[in-house]
């Protein structure tokens, strides 16, 4: 019951949106998809070079 009352707002106004019909009529949208995916996966990419140097650092300070 409770997650109805959390998601009803979003519902509501996710039928008058008219820039994403706009941008859905346009081919826009799929821009902008891909933009965002470009995106998550340089972020998701750096996040993992990140994690490899930590455990070589973690690994090096056992080590001594």
């Amino acid at each position: 019951m409770g997650i109805f009352f959390f998601l009803s707002p979003f519902s509501i106004f996710a039928s008058d949106v008219e820039m994403a019909d706009v941008m859905r009529s346009n081919g826009k949208i799929y821009v902008v998809i891909g933009v965002l995916s470009i995106i998550f996966l340089g972020i998701l990419i750096f996040l993992m070079l990140i994690e490899r140097r930590l455990k070589a650092l973690e690994k090096a300070t056992d080590a001594e």
